[in-house]
Parts: structure tokens; sequence; C-alpha cells
């Protein structure tokens, strides 16, 4: 069994990082609590914000993310972001997401994440990448919103499916039925997403003098930037 076999083996007792020194072992702060199937309702308009520095240990959360993840601000503080993360969530998807983010490229992803009460709650979460004045990454902000439903049913089969890929033949095989699948459905996960939240707010007023047909796909990298700025207000 290799290191990122050995890592991977079982969630509830691993904290994982990926970065660019590979893959860290670390015990967690906290114990996980037993997966339930009773969801967290998130608030409309809340923003759940979390820092970490740059292995993903979590230096602030606000109160909203408290409040949501059900656990007191000194058991998250010093604690792997991994003490939310969901046993149905691919492990493939979280790789892909800090590959991104250490490569100072934003990601806006679906997240299925625990709460300390084992209950559930989905989020759409999008980064801004921390940097010093010499342009050295030293943390990342995450802001994460209540995911549209429509977005949710979407992406259950899929992290399904790549969850019993993992288990069944690894890692590296999820990762390429994730490109795979992107690639017969002539999208990718950027696009997959950001569509199912476009889709979502077409039936919503963005500001006041943003009409529905204005709420369309941003063409440019300068449109999205501000398209999404405006979803998570930050």
């Amino acid at each position: 069994m290799n290191l990122e076999q050995e890592n991977f083996k079982n969630p509830n007792e691993i904290y994982w990082d990926v970065h660019t020194n590979g893959i860290e072992k670390r015990k967690p702060s906290v114990t996980r609590p037993t997966p339930v199937d009773r969801e967290v309702l998130i608030e409309e308009g809340q923003v759940l914000l979390s820092i970490t520095d740059t292995k993903g240990v979590i230096e602030y959360c606000n109160e909203a993310f408290v409040e949501t993840s059900g656990y007191e601000e000194y058991e998250l503080a010093g604690s792997g972001h991994n003490i939310v993360r969901h046993p149905d969530m691919p492990r493939v998807v979280f790789k892909l997401m800090w590959n991104r983010i250490q490569n100072k490229e934003n990601i806006i992803a679906v997240v299925k994440n625990l709460a300390k009460t084992g209950r559930y709650y989905w989020v759409i979460t999008d980064f801004v990448i921390k940097e010093d004045n010499e342009g050295n990454i030293i943390g990342y902000k995450a802001f994460r919103k209540p995911a549209p439903r429509k977005a949710i049913e979407a992406v259950i089969p899929l992290y399904k499916k790549l969850r019993e890929i993992e288990k069944a033949r690894g890692m590296e095989a999820a990762d390429k039925f994730l490109f795979g699948y992107f690639e017969g459905e002539n999208t990718n996960y950027d696009d997959f997403i950001e569509n199912l939240i476009i889709d979502n707010l077409k039936k919503e007023v963005i500001q006041e003098n943003t009409s529905e047909q204005e709420a369309v796909k941003p063409k440019t990298k300068e449109e999205k930037k501000s398209f999404f700025k405006r979803l998570f207000g930050n």
C-alpha cells in the first residue's frame, strides 16, 4: 500500500492536506461525529467565512460558520478544515480544489459539509487567495452560501459514483472518471457548477437593477469575476 492509499483509507481518522509537499498525515484535534440523515438549513443570504493557512488549518471563522457547523470557536481554531468534511464528499473534488487554489486559481464548488451534531449542510464555496507583498501564498479565505437545491440534486449522483470508484479503485481512477465524465458532457467542473448556479439565479434578482435577462453566463474572465463577486458579496 502506498502513502496515498494509506492516508485515504479512513476519512474519520485521517487529516489530509494536498499541497506542494504532498499529503501529510495529521491527527484531528476534534473527533468527527457519526453522520445522520438530517439537514442543517442555512438562512438565505448568510455567508459562512473561514480563513486558513496554506495547509488548511483554520485560523478564523465568522459567526455564521460557527453556528452552522455547531462547533465552538476554540474547537475550530487550529483544527484542520476537514473537521467539517462529510464522508459523502469525494476526495477527488477536494484534490481539484486544492490544486486550483495553490496555483492561485479560483474554483466555485458545491460541497456537502458535516456539522458537529452529525447533520449535514450544502454550500457553494468561493475562494480568495491571500498573498504577501512578494506574491507568495500565505493563506486562503473561503466564502460559502447555501447551495441551490437544483445544484445539490445534480451533484449527488456524480459524487456518489466518485466515492464508489475511490473506494474500489482509488483516487487516481476517480480523477480519470471525473475528467472523462465532463469530457463526455462537453463541459468541465467549473462550467457545470456555474450553469447550475446561474439557472437558479435566473429566478431571482441579483441586484435591484438586474433583470432576469442580464443573469446569464458571463463571457469573459472579468465578467465572471464580477458575477461571482456579486453572488458572494465579497
